[in-house]
């Protein structure tokens, strides 16, 4: 059996609503990361998702690199962010329950990473339930006492643009790799994934229904997506 927790960054976008019907449709359960700018930008399209349930994660507000960043710069960025979701939750009258943090990049602050970790604990972020990943690689690297929420899998759909020369093959390509130079085999057996996805126009453009091609392949292949849950 494989199992994933599926997350979308980069929240909110003109097309989240078909994204969240489609999620709802599919029952697949789901963290999107939320930069700040896109959710004033894309207002109604985010009230509606939070409206529907989706639990929304900090992702800062401008989407920068935590470790080109000053301590103080990178709190203003998360708080920035905490502001915009605290409003966007009380305008849909929602209860906020969960607040995941992802950092941009997976970039987790460089010098400043003690720092930034001992700042989310004491602030409250919730830490994902990632006690079922069994890659070495995740205790090795410290990832399963950290409180920001980073992937075993990147689908690496953000890199389908005009002239880039990746397309929707590549992306099932690195689907069927089991021997993935990063990350985790995204179908190997026995397996328990956080997946990375990208909300992004951008590659709604090039490719319509590009989220519900990969998703779809993920369901013929068996993997079951579950709830997410918190330490």
């Amino acid at each position: 059996m494989i199992r994933a927790l599926l997350t979308m960054d980069d929240f909110s976008t003109r097309n989240t609503p078909a994204i969240v019907d489609y999620l709802e449709e599919k029952n697949i359960p789901i963290i999107m990361f939320a930069w700040g700018q896109n959710i004033e930008q894309y207002h109604d399209e985010a009230l509606y998702a939070v409206k529907k349930g989706i639990i929304i994660g900090n992702h800062s507000y401008t989407h920068p690199s935590f470790s080109e960043l000053t301590f103080d710069e990178g709190v203003k960025e998360i708080e920035k962010c905490e502001s915009v979701l605290h409003e966007l939750y009380k305008e849909a009258g929602v209860q906020r329950k969960y607040r995941p943090f992802r950092f941009p990049y997976g970039n987790k602050g460089g010098e400043n990473k003690v720092l930034f970790q001992r700042y989310l604990a004491e602030h409250g972020f919730d830490k994902v339930d990632d006690t079922n990943i069994p890659y070495y690689w995740w205790k090795e690297n410290g990832l399963d006492k950290d409180i920001d929420t980073l992937w075993t899998y990147d689908f690496a759909e953000y890199n389908i643009r005009p002239d880039s020369g990746f397309t929707m093959d590549d992306v099932f390509k690195k689907m069927q790799d089991m021997n993935p130079s990063s990350g985790a085999a995204l179908f190997a057996p026995d397996s328990y994934h956080i997946l990375l996805f990208h909300s992004h126009d951008e590659t709604e453009e090039m490719e319509s229904g590009y989220y519900k091609r990969f998703l779809d392949e993920c369901l013929a292949q068996g993997i079951e997506f579950v709830a997410p849950k918190f330490k």
